[in-house]
């Protein structure tokens, strides 16, 4: 199943999703980014150094960490977790932005972009940038640089320009929005650095092609740790990168079930949450240079959009997560703002392991589960990244006012 995921009936599509709906002026940018993605798959080099300065920078590959105490509280199956959050910059994000970065190189450009939510993505994309010597922009909604202020430091100490986005809702499809117009002016000597597995052909299988190191490592670390293959994988869903990256491990594993969690919020009866598969929330429209399942109303008009995390804040979902969904191969629940404040509150007292708010998305599916399966099975959930940056968020999801006025103030000094 995974050689033929890429093996398109239609160049650049996942079943009926994906395509590259774009403005002309971008398509002779996109072909040279795929005749340039396509010459490094078929170099045997290129993907030994991208794994090198993974394993040398990025202290790849991260563990496995075995949650001993959450299991025996929750009784049932082993649950595990892929410790993404020891990657470099502290998430997942870094697995894309250092390959893409190695393309930016062969290509001969000397500019990057790229939108972020969570600000992870832009961490890791101003780390890649200052790293290979290339100028660097971040988009990031108005919205997300007040509640992610420490990562907003962080990009700004890393030499990257970040332009808060105040345009619609002020988050991540607004920053994805304005990230665009900037490739579209300026795709000469710039490259877009997408941040997950959406947009416009080739982005998808380009993420897709980097992330897919979680998996690999996965599946051969619970096969030497446990002696089996998980019963069940979860990972949580916003635009779909760690998900497909984890995920493409298994795929060719029927027995084993792959789970993705998206943001419930305030719960999908309410409206306010951002579940595009997950209870039939979304239908199939084309956006942002592509097309799958997006949260939109009868007029095609993006709906708001809810999440404690922001990272999952988001309108579509990836075209080859909403392939696998169509075809029965990837089942889609949703985790409510305050079931993953309680999931991280238990992580942290049981384990001493601080999760993002998107990653505990997917304990949540697990600990939901665990219970009903045999204490034989396992299960194995894709911690994408840490908590640092949801200080504030944590601290006032926890009621402390006093620590969050405490941190305000100290980040505006800095």
């Amino acid at each position: 199943m995974l050689r033929e995921l890429f093996e398109f009936t239609r160049p650049g599509y996942y079943g009926p999703f994906g395509g590259a709906f774009v403005p002309e002026i971008l398509h002779t940018t996109l072909q040279e980014l795929q005749q340039a993605f396509t010459c490094a798959q078929q170099d045997p080099a290129f993907w030994e150094e991208y794994l090198q300065i993974m394993r040398s920078y990025s202290c790849r590959p991260t563990p496995i960490t075995f949650l001993e105490n959450l299991s025996r509280e929750v009784g049932g199956a082993r649950i595990y977790l892929k410790r993404e959050d020891l990657n470099h910059t502290g998430a997942h994000k870094a697995n894309n932005v250092m390959g893409q970065g190695l393309l930016v190189r062969r290509m001969g450009k000397r500019r990057v972009i790229a939108e972020t939510g969570a600000g992870q993505h832009g961490v890791a994309t101003a780390t890649m940038a200052a790293r290979l010597g290339l100028a660097c922009r971040i988009y990031m909604g108005a919205v997300d640089v007040d509640r992610q202020r420490p990562n907003v430091f962080w990009m700004q100490q890393l030499g990257a320009e970040v332009i808060p986005v105040e345009a619609g809702q002020a988050t991540l499809k607004d920053a994805l929005n304005e990230c665009l117009r900037d490739w579209a002016e300026s795709m000469a000597d710039t490259h877009y650095v997408i941040g997950t597995v959406c947009g416009p052909h080739p982005f998808p299988q380009i993420v897709a092609y980097f992330q897919q190191i979680i998996g690999q490592e996965s599946r051969e670390q619970m096969l030497a740790q446990t002696g089996q293959l998980p019963r069940s994988v979860y990972a949580c869903v916003g635009g779909g990168s760690n998900a497909t990256g984890m995920f493409m491990g298994f795929l060719d594993d029927p027995q084993v079930e792959l789970v993705g969690v998206e943001a419930g919020g305030l719960g999908l009866a309410s409206g306010e949450h951002a579940a595009r598969i997950a209870g039939g929330g979304g239908t199939v429209g084309v956006a942002q240079g592509y097309k799958t399942f997006f949260l939109q109303d009868e007029a095609g008009q993006m709906r708001h959009t809810h999440s404690v995390s922001a990272g999952l804040d988001y309108i579509g979902v990836s075209p080859i997560l909403a392939h696998l969904h169509q075809i029965g191969r990837v089942r889609f629940q949703a985790a409510t703002d305050a079931e993953v404040v309680e999931a991280l509150r238990r992580l942290m007292r049981r384990e001493g392991i601080i999760g993002a708010l998107e990653s505990v998305h997917a304990l949540v599916g697990a600990l939901r589960d665990a219970g009903s399966m045999s204490p034989e099975d396992t299960i194995l959930v894709n911690l994408s990244g840490r908590g640092d940056k949801d200080i504030f968020t944590i601290a006032e999801a926890l009621g402390d006012a006093e620590w969050v006025e405490f941190l305000r103030r100290k980040v505006a000094d800095a």
